[in-house]
């Protein structure tokens, strides 16, 4: 295996706060809110219990407004309400597809836009949500690919996006929403635009506040974190989140892999294979998941499959066969049917798990691989990024 290379984060994350300046309490971490109420005054003695009772009116009932948070003195709301705010992104549109998926455009600090997706389903509704504005990544078969990385998101954008969802759902615990079992949202994807693992200590920060048992409180085998194969952070994924993990795998040899992830230059699938099979939670009941678009003619023969089926072998795994999305201007087809049924037996003959993963949204451009928004700025400098801010 190759040494690990240090990540460097390759776009800057804007500060914790709103344009008028104040720090959001949204994305904070427990920790982080203590000594924001302690920095304005709060007594040190009181500081812990005043952050629990923010953090069920936030994260368990869904207040976003002081003045709403009762068990909390007049004079103490009217301070929070000066020296603080708690905001989400806001919503641009809302588009909803004929099979029910729903997806919405928001918008975050700086004017740029991030797409966050829905996907109801018989037993549960995942919502797929975004951690960077745009990519790095140009997978060639992928939309958000063909956007700029424009910045990563903080960990208020990114825990905001299911705030936001659940406001949509109306599924607050005083609108009928009492536990994970009967959620209308149930699951949390890390699929959407960008690369989670190139904003690791952001998604981290988020998903532990979607993981606290005082707030929204999903279990940890409801959330996956898919990446295309940032290596030294995998294991750091397993230590620090110990949510399930999700691979876009997509080539079975470097040659191909190299041009549809391109990702696989810097760490090739040696290396990547050999960090699955060291992940600190992989066993039976916590399997990989290996994500495996169909593309005719590039990747979908039964050499692929049966090489596939090799390179995989000893890792506890399910095989996620994804048709191909198409988008405008792809330079792709989606396998056929008979194609894929053909790919998914070996799979399946092997002892594999090969679920087809049903095209979701594609009438409103939400199915995997089509996301876009219409931010297409440039990268920024510290400054520039301060400057939107107001921070």
């Amino acid at each position: 295996m190759t040494s690990a290379v240090p990540i460097t984060p390759d776009m800057l994350t804007i500060p914790r706060k709103e344009t008028g300046g104040l720090p959001n309490l949204v994305g904070m971490s427990r920790d982080g809110m203590r000594e924001a109420l302690i920095a304005v005054g709060t007594p040190e003695k009181q500081a812990k219990m005043r952050v629990g009772q923010i953090w069920q009116w936030i994260y368990h009932w869904g207040i976003r407004e002081f003045d709403l948070m009762t068990n909390l003195s007049k004079d103490f709301r009217a301070m929070l309400a000066e020296q603080f705010v708690v905001a989400v992104p806001e919503i641009v549109t809302r588009q909803e597809s004929a099979d029910g998926t729903r997806k919405w455009l928001v918008r975050i600090a700086g004017g740029h836009e991030v797409e966050v997706v829905y996907i109801p389903e018989t037993n549960r509704g995942t919502l797929c949500i975004s951690s960077q504005v745009g990519c790095t990544l140009t997978c060639s078969f992928c939309h958000t690919g063909t956007q700029k990385l424009v910045r990563n998101l903080t960990s208020a954008e990114i825990i905001g996006q299911v705030l936001v969802a659940r406001d949509e759902l109306n599924e607050w615990p005083e609108q009928g929403a009492k536990n994970v079992e009967g959620r209308l949202l149930s699951n949390i994807v890390l699929m959407g635009m960008g690369e989670p693992l190139y904003n690791f200590e952001n998604v981290r920060d988020a998903m532990k506040i979607a993981m606290d048992p005082d707030g929204i409180q999903l279990s940890r085998r409801r959330i996956t974190l898919s990446t295309s194969g940032v290596v030294p952070e995998i294991a750091r994924t397993a230590q620090e989140i110990g949510c399930q993990l999700a691979i876009s795998f997509h080539g079975t040899t470097d040659e191909i892999r190299d041009k549809l992830v391109p990702i696989n230059k810097r760490w090739p699938l040696a290396d990547l294979l050999e960090a699955l099979r060291a992940y600190p939670k992989v066993s039976n009941s916590e399997r990989i998941t290996f994500e495996y678009v169909m593309l005719d003619g590039i990747n979908d023969t039964d050499a692929d499959a049966h090489r596939l089926m090799r390179l995989i072998e000893g890792i506890p795994a399910k095989i996620n066969l994804i048709p191909f999305n198409e988008w405008p201007g792809a330079p792709y087809k989606r396998s056929s049917n008979n194609r894929i049924r053909a790919f998914a037996d070996i799979v399946h003959n092997a002892g594999y798990s090969s679920p087809v993963r049903r095209p979701r949204g594609e009438d409103i451009m939400a199915a995997c691989g089509q996301l876009k928004s219409e931010t297409k700025r440039d990268r920024k400098s510290r400054a520039q990024i301060a400057a939107e801010t107001g921070s």
